[in-house]
């Protein structure tokens, strides 16, 4: 399959609806946002979905979560000692860095897309991968609402003599918000780590389907959802414009009359055409 040679931005819009997009641990797990009162949903959070994504469209992840992992590996450090290649590379005297990125970007998609570093303890061998998919931070449309409720819990734990008191807990969530992350796929990047015209097409699946499969007492079916992706191929490697400028082309705003936002119906998108870019526009399904 062909490396990538075209320059690609995108642009995603989530909305919302009762959920906790990305709990703060520093702040009792409410949902983040910033001094301003805006929302965000931070750039690792969205790689988390996208590698489940892609890990669910059968790629093989090297970054997978405790809960969904795969191959029975309880570490990186297990799963990459696992590959016979990388395996070998450590062993040998040599010490080639070069293969050892090599080898590993062609065996994990997550590598050869976002990036790695590999250094392990126990091992004299470090590299750094540096991925062509580059994430920002999904930031709200609009100052957010955070909504807290009490939850409660009815059933002993463990056998006892007494009914256990209820435990008291929170639970924190946005009422409704529109939230929106831009990101780039870097030509130079993907001829380094073998980044294919395939795996944009599973990145961009993967961004279409972000919420599938992804379903907790924090973020039930149906709350979060994605509205649009944009995706703009550029024709060269270095690209027609630059990706801020990009970006920059959607416009999104609340229609004047409507004074709280309550569904992605209350805002208004505009795309401004730049000339010599090629857009796609994914509706959410």
């Amino acid at each position: 399959m062909s490396t990538l040679e075209n320059k690609i931005d995108f642009k995603v819009i989530v909305s919302v609806t009762n959920a906790n997009p990305n709990g703060d641990p520093l702040n009792g797990n409410r949902p983040r946002q910033n001094f301003d009162g805006f929302g965000e949903i931070s750039d690792v959070a969205i790689k988390r979905k996208i590698r489940n994504r892609l890990q669910d469209l059968g790629e093989h992840i090297f970054v997978q979560s405790d809960d969904r992992a795969d191959d029975g590996f309880k570490s990186l450090k297990d799963r990459a000692d696992a590959v016979e290649e990388l395996e070998a590379i450590i062993k040998d005297k040599k010490k080639d860095a070069d293969r050892y990125a090599e080898v590993a970007c062609k065996t994990f998609m997550d590598t050869r897309s976002f990036g790695q570093v590999f250094a392990f303890k126990g091992s004299d061998l470090s590299v750094g991968v540096r991925g062509p998919v580059s994430i920002q931070t999904a930031v709200s449309i609009d100052p957010i609402d955070i909504n807290t409720m009490q939850i409660t819990k009815s059933v002993n734990s463990v056998t006892g003599d007494k009914k256990g008191s209820d435990t008291m807990g929170t639970k924190h969530f946005v009422d409704f918000g529109v939230y929106v992350f831009n990101g780039s796929i870097n030509v130079q990047l993907a001829e380094k780590t073998g980044f294919t015209e395939a795996d944009a097409e599973k990145i961009k699946e993967a961004l279409t389907t972000l919420f599938e499969n992804d379903a907790s007492s924090a973020r039930p079916d149906g709350s979060m959802a994605v509205e649009k992706v944009y995706w703009w191929e550029h024709p060269s490697k270095m690209g027609k414009a630059s990706s801020a400028k990009v970006h920059r082309s959607v416009k999104i705003e609340k229609i004047p009359e409507v004074d709280r936002a309550k569904s992605f119906d209350d805002y208004k998108v505009t795309v401004e055409p730049l000339e010599g870019i090629e857009l796609t526009v994914i509706e959410g399904l």
